[in-house]
């Protein structure tokens, strides 16, 4: 992909090579602003991340070109000169996010990989899946196990980072084609030009670049479920030709004469509002309705709380383990601020947290330094606070938060409010909890 800082182009490609888990990045510098389209025209060009003001030449620009050329490049802003309405002009021509200078590099990061993630993943072996016990999950958990033995077409929905994958891998566990392919496909990734080669393949010489032949999404997910990510990100005439596969049930790889069946099912994801989407005529209504035969929506982690404890430290022996550090749990105060605290990314935000705090750990027990999540903001209504038994009113509201927190374990939530375990019992005698 391409920086543009200070007048400067970045080029940042992205490599094979791995790291304690993370990709690595290579770049290299110039300082002529033209060769951004160059690098686009060539193929060189992932993604881009740039300033608003370099020089008199803009992102805007940028934007203006790639639309033209329809060339789905996504690209993040940075800028040190704050003016909304360029930002929201930009925003509007398709750049994916806004970071104001300086850019702290690990929020940086954590778009690369989402601007960088797999355009399709193809998971022909169960994926462990950790088994939450929330009562908003459970219901999911149910609806999930209710419609997996049927063939209806799913739409999750849910805010990003919530597990909405998770849901469309247990629907297809639980179904009859459990032992057939799991193909996971990142629509906001898809360029339109190749759409109809990546979903339906070619044959060789179909054209100019087709040096061999191709199988496409639906050819891998033969038998088993073809899972869309974001389908709220889907270009009007993806979406078009999508449909017609899905009413005839056939679909012919470019470059071929023989029809082929469409033997998948559908599964889909989106955080959008398609109901909006449909009305603003940016998704097809009969395309929705063929997607959304049964609906399930998936939770945000800060309603949840019960969850949170047990996923901490799921994620934190699992990247004890990838990162070989020796760990043993959280320190009261860290579990007591992640039970606080809002989680606007939810599980996605809360594994990159304790990931991160595994890996800078000095001690045994990770603490509220090394999670780096700052106090809930009393505006903030996503979860329930929990504070500490100091204002009589709010005792009674306060014992049954904690409570709820860490799912009725009596010590957890004494620890929580700290108190000691006898002077909680005694509290929940005296509200009747």
């Amino acid at each position: 992909c391409i920086f543009i800082r200070n007048g400067e182009l970045m080029e940042l490609e992205m490599t094979d090579k791995e790291y304690a888990g993370k990709t690595v990045y290579e770049s290299r510098f110039t300082v002529f602003p033209g060769d951004v389209l160059a690098l686009i025209s060539d193929g060189v060009v992932y993604a881009g991340v740039g300033s608003i003001l370099n020089f008199g030449w803009t992102w805007e620009s940028v934007a203006e070109w790639l639309r033209k050329e329809r060339k789905d490049i996504p690209f993040i802003i940075t800028t040190e000169y704050v003016s909304v309405p360029d930002v929201v002009r930009t925003i509007k021509l398709g750049a994916i996010d806004y970071l104001p200078k300086p850019v702290r590099k690990e929020h940086l990061l954590e778009l690369a990989e989402d601007v960088f993630r797999p355009m399709v993943t193809v998971r022909k072996q169960e994926k462990v899946l950790f088994h939450r016990t929330s009562p908003k999950i459970l219901q999911v958990e149910k609806l999930a196990r209710l419609v997996a033995p049927s063939e209806m077409s799913v739409m999750v929905l849910g805010a990003n980072g919530t597990g909405k994958e998770s849901v469309a891998q247990s629907i297809h566990l639980g179904s009859e084609r459990r032992e057939m392919p799991f193909v996971a496909v990142n629509c906001g990734a898809l360029p339109r030009e190749l759409a109809a080669s990546l979903f339906f393949g070619h044959e060789k010489g179909a054209f100019t670049s087709a040096d061999t032949a191709k199988t496409g999404y639906f050819d891998m997910a033969k038998g088993g479920t073809l899972f869309l990510d974001e389908i709220g990100t889907m270009s009007y005439e993806i979406q078009s030709m999508l449909l017609r596969v899905l009413q005839e049930n056939t679909y012919t790889p470019i470059g071929s004469d023989k029809e082929r069946v469409a033997d998948v099912r559908i599964i889909t994801a989106t955080n959008e509002n398609l109901q909006l989407a449909i009305k603003e005529g940016r998704f097809r209504e009969d395309l929705y309705h063929r997607l959304c035969e049964f609906e399930i929506r998936q939770p945000s982690l800060a309603e949840c709380p019960e969850d949170i404890i047990p996923l901490a430290e799921f994620f934190r022996e699992r990247h004890s383990k990838e990162l070989k550090r020796e760990t043993q749990g959280f320190t009261e105060d860290a579990k007591r601020r992640m039970l606080t605290y809002s989680w606007p990314g939810n599980v996605r935000d809360l594994q990159n947290r304790i990931k991160r705090a595994v890996l800078i750990a000095e001690t045994p027990m990770l603490d509220m330094e090394g999670l780096d999540i700052e106090i809930r903001q009393s505006g903030d209504t996503h979860s329930p606070a929990i504070q500490p038994l100091k204002d009589e009113s709010l005792e009674k509201m306060n014992i049954i938060n904690a409570l709820k927190a860490c799912s009725g374990h009596r010590e957890q939530a004494a620890a929580l409010l700290n108190i000691n375990p006898a002077t909680l019992y005694r509290k929940m005698k005296k509200y009747g909890v």
